[in-house]
C-alpha cells in the first residue's frame, strides 16, 4: 500500500478544469492518427501497407516506462514540477500542427509523406511524455476519494479529444479545407495550454527531492524497485494482467461481427459515435461509483458489468437487428468506460510521492502487456470457435479476473492487520 499522504481539501473546480484539459490534449494526437489520417491518406492514394504502419508511431506511448523516472526525478525551478514538463511538450505539439496547417495536402501526403511521417512520431513522443507528468500532477491534486473523478475527467477527456482531431477533423476538412481545419485544431490546442500556464504548481505542490532517487546511472532500476518492492505488488501486478483481459479479447471483433451481418460504414461510424459518448457517461459514473463505495467494491462491480457487456455481445450473433445492437453496444461501452476509471483510480493508490507519473506508467504498461497478446489472438479464436463462443469466453475470462482483485484485497488487508 501506498505511504500514507496528508489529507488535501476537496478539489476546486478549476483543479477539474485543469485536468480535463490536460487529457483532452492528450487524446487529439491518437483521434488524429487513429481515425482521421486514415481515411485522409487513403483518399490520396497512400498505399494500405504503409497506413498500416501508421500503429508503429504510437510505439512512444509502450516505451515511455524507460524515460518516466526522468520525468518524475528532473524539475524546472522557474515552471515547476509537472508544469515545467507539459508546458513545453504542447506548445511543441502545438507549433508542429501549425506548420502541417502551412502544407498543402497533395505535397504532405505526396512527396513530403516521410516528413509527415517524421513529425507524427515527434508528436506521439512529446504526447507519450507529457501524459507521465499529467498522471503524476493527478495523483498529487487529488485525494484518494476523488481519484474516482479524477479518472472519470482522464477517459472522459482523452474520448472527447479523440472525438474532435478524429471524427471532427473529418467532418470540416471538406468544407474548410486541409489548411484551415489543422489550424483550428492546433488552435484549440493552444487554447487548452491556458488553465496549465495559470496553474502555480510552486506555490500549490513544491517539488521535494529529498523523497525521490538521485538522478543518474541506475535511475530505471532504482525507481521501479521500489515500487515492485511494496507489500502485495505480486498481487496487485496480477489484478493488473487479468482485469481487463476479456474485455481485450472480445472487443476487437465487435465491429468484424456486425460487418458480417452487413452493417455499413455509415452506420458503424454513427454507432461509434454514440456509443464512444455513452463511454463517456460510463467514465463519470466510475468516478462516482468509486468515491461512494471505494477501490474493492467499486472494481468488483466495474469487472462484473464489464464481463456482462462483452458477454452480452454473443446476442447479438445471428440476430444484428439496430436495436439489439445499440442496446448492447451502449451498455457495453459504459461498461469499459466504468470498469477502466476505478481501475486506474485504483492503480493511483500504489503511486509513491515523487514517483506518482513513472509508477502509474509502469502500471498502464503492464496492464496493456497481455491484453495486447490476448487482442492481436482474438480473430485467430473468432475464426475457430465463431463469434458467440469467442464473446461468451471473453466474458467468462473477465469474470475470472475478478478472483485476482477478491485475492489481492482480502490477503494483502489480511496481513495488514495481522501486522
Amino acid at each position: 500500500m501506498s505511504p500514507v499522504r496528508p489529507a488535501l481539501p476537496v478539489p476546486q473546480a478549476g483543479t477539474w478544469v485543469l485536468l480535463a484539459s490536460l487529457y483532452c490534449a492528450q487524446g487529439l494526437p491518437s483521434g488524429l492518427m487513429a481515425h482521421a489520417l486514415p481515411v485522409l491518406l487513403r483518399q490520396h492514394g497512400v498505399d494500405l501497407a504503409l497506413i498500416g504502419l501508421l500503429k508503429l508511431l504510437a510505439l512512444p506511448w509502450l516505451f515511455k516506462v524507460f524515460w518516466a523516472p526522468w520525468v518524475d526525478r528532473l524539475a524546472s525551478e522557474r515552471l515547476g514540477h509537472h508544469r515545467g514538463w507539459i508546458l513545453p511538450l504542447q506548445g511543441g505539439f502545438t507549433l508542429t500542427l501549425l506548420g502541417l496547417a502551412l502544407l498543402a495536402p497533395q505535397e504532405l501526403f505526396g512527396d513530403q509523406l516521410p516528413l509527415l511521417l517524421g513529425l507524427l512520431l515527434l508528436i506521439n513522443l512529446a504526447a507519450a511524455t507529457q501524459d507521465v507528468a499529467t498522471d503524476g500532477l493527478t495523483v498529487r491534486l487529488l485525494p484518494e476519494r476523488w481519484r474516482g473523478l479524477g479518472n472519470s475527467l482522464q477517459v472522459g477527456g482523452y474520448k472527447v479529444g479523440m472525438l474532435l482531431s478524429g471524427s471532427g477533423l473529418l467532418l470540416v476538412i471538406d468544407p474548410l479545407g486541409w489548411n484551415l481545419s489543422v489550424a483550428l485544431l492546433a488552435g484549440l490546442l493552444a487554447l487548452l495550454l491556458v488553465p496549465i500556464w495559470r496553474f502555480p504548481e510552486r506555490r500549490q505542490l513544491p517539488f521535494q527531492p529529498d523523497s525521490a532517487e538521485p538522478a543518474g546511472a541506475g535511475l530505471l532500476w532504482r525507481h521501479y524497485r521500489g515500487l515492485l518492492a511494496q507489500p502485495g505488488m505480486g498481487l496487485w501486478l496480477l489484478v493488473l494482467l487479468t482485469f481487463k483481459l476479456g474485455d481485450a479479447l472480445g472487443s476487437p471483433m465487435i465491429k468484424p461481427m456486425l460487418v458480417d451481418q452487413g452493417w455499413g460504414s455509415a452506420a458503424l461510424g454513427q454507432l461509434t459515435l454514440i456509443s464512444s459518448l455513452t463511454g463517456i457517461g460510463g467514465a463519470l459514473l466510475g468516478g462516482l461509483l468509486y468515491a461512494r463505495l471505494g477501490a474493492y467494491r467499486a472494481l468488483l462491480l466495474g469487472g462484473l458489468v464489464q464481463a456482462v457487456g462483452i458477454a452480452a455481445m454473443a446476442w447479438l450473433v445471428g440476430n444484428a437487428e439496430p436495436s439489439r445492437v445499440y442496446a448492447v453496444a451502449l451498455f457495453e461501452q459504459a461498461a469499459d468506460g466504468l470498469s477502466t476509471v476505478v481501475l486506474f483510480a485504483a492503480m493511483m493508490r500504489q503511486c509513491r510521492p515523487e514517483h506518482e507519473g513513472a509508477d502509474f506508467t509502469l502500471q498502464a504498461c503492464v496492464q496493456l502487456l497481455l491484453a495486447g497478446l490476448v487482442g492481436a489472438l482474438s480473430g485467430v479464436l473468432a475464426t475457430s470457435l465463431g463469434y458467440s463462443a469467442l464473446f461468451v469466453g471473453a466474458g467468462g475470462v473477465g469474470m475470472l479476473g475478478l478472483l485476482g482483485v477478491i485475492g489481492y484485497f482480502v490477503l494483502h488487508d489480511r496481513k495488514l492487520r495481522s501486522r
